[in-house]
């Protein structure tokens, strides 16, 4: 069980500089699940990502994405009227995350170890690009950085050339790993009444999830080889072309599938008994071959003839769907799981995040203006209007 505290009534507290790691605590759910986020960010520039780019309507993509439902407070960490600002924040904090320069948040003494005297159940997660100590501690991390240094680039696109994903899978990485941790670490305190310190590395976030490309060239075997969209190591598995110029995925899994595929999808029965294609490391081998006769079969077939064949076979598919057709996924429709959120440029709509049944058991609150919460967190946290007006001139 949760703790009975995990509710509106408590703080997280989010230091960021870029959106490395901790806005995708947002990503994955934490305020949604009822949990209040006060980002403390810089006054008058705030979050890096709010300036990527402009398209939902002047605003940046990237920030209304990972910021739904989270407070803006601006402040200058490094203003000597910082530290009794923060001292009130953190009285009133479950958790501290930040992703500062690696060392940065311990000189502003905003490490756990300075801070589990005065607060011993605070839980402070660190999120950095490779970890708090090793030769690799001050290097900087961006997504794109880690998803090489972790080989994931390597085992990913053509033959020919090498490819990233096409989403920040290295930042979601070390969000779920931080968002993880501090569950657990909720729950230990819920046992213990201590807090704890946890130090979540991009690197090792995205190690993690390539444990299986990692086992398969175990002890100086070959990696699996790129293979674009299809599957490295099974075939048939991955993109077709159909006959009105769209694309059919397919993927086949064993023995049985390959002999219904054969006779239903392909309408060539004999196929699945050619000693070319009888095994899948010999499909594997051929794949070159064995393609040419499946693009052949489907160039008299639309996609929506494929997928109804496919369907009919029981074999797993799917179409490569652009983003407009996400956006009108009729799945998603009949679902229910998009909903309307504030922001500064007008309602956006917004995904209910997996798992949650309904947008009345989420917190689909507004994405925030930049410092749109600093004078009510202020407020909150014992400063008068005078001492609000004070910091605000002091610049702080």
């Amino acid at each position: 069980q949760m703790p009975s505290h995990w509710g509106h009534s408590r703080l997280n507290v989010v230091s960021s500089s870029s959106p490395t790691g901790t806005q995708f605590l947002q990503a994955v759910g934490c305020a949604e699940a009822g949990r209040r986020l006060a980002e403390v960010e810089r006054p008058g520039v705030g979050d890096f990502a709010r300036a990527y780019d402009g398209r939902v309507r002047g605003l940046a993509s990237h920030f209304v994405w990972t910021n739904r439902s989270k407070e803006s407070l601006t402040l200058d960490v490094k203003h000597a009227q910082a530290p009794a600002i923060l001292d009130r924040l953190l009285a009133k904090a479950d958790v501290l995350v930040q992703n500062l320069a690696p060392g940065a948040a311990a000189r502003l003494g905003l490490s756990y170890e300075a801070l589990s005297g005065n607060y011993p159940r605070l839980i402070v997660c660190d999120i950095s690009g490779y970890g708090a100590d090793g030769p690799y501690r001050d290097k900087k991390a961006y997504d794109l950085l880690i998803q090489s240094e972790s080989g994931f680039v390597s085992i990913t696109g053509t033959p020919d050339e090498p490819s990233k994903a096409g989403c920040s899978i290295a930042d979601i990485a070390a969000g779920m790993y931080a968002y993880t941790n501090i569950l657990a670490a909720l729950i230990e305190r819920g046992r213990t009444g201590k807090g704890k310190g946890i130090d979540v590395s991009m690197l090792e976030s995205m190690v993690a999830w390539m444990g299986n490309p990692h086992y398969y060239a175990f002890d100086g075997a070959e990696p699996p080889p790129r293979a674009g969209a299809a599957h490295a190591t099974i075939y048939p598995y991955g993109p077709f072309p159909t006959g009105d110029a769209r694309i059919v995925m397919l993927g086949l899994q064993n023995e049985r599938e390959w002999q219904v595929f054969c006779a239903k999808v392909l309408m060539q029965p004999a196929l699945a008994a050619d000693p070319r294609f009888d095994s899948n490391a010999r499909r594997t081998a051929a794949r070159d071959e064995l393609k040419r006769l499946i693009v052949a079969a489907f160039a008299s077939l639309t996609a929506e003839a494929v997928v109804k064949r496919l369907d009919g076979a029981q074999i797993a598919n799917a179409r490569v769907n652009t983003m407009v057709d996400v956006w009108e996924h009729p799945q998603l429709k009949a679902r229910k799981r998009w909903v309307d959120v504030s922001t500064p440029a007008g309602p956006v709509p917004a995904l209910i995040p997996p798992g949650v049944p309904d947008a009345a058991h989420a917190r689909m609150d507004a994405v925030p203006s930049l410092g749109q919460h600093t004078k009510a967190l202020l407020a909150e946290l014992g400063y008068g209007k005078a001492d609000i007006a004070r910091l605000e001139k002091e610049k702080a």
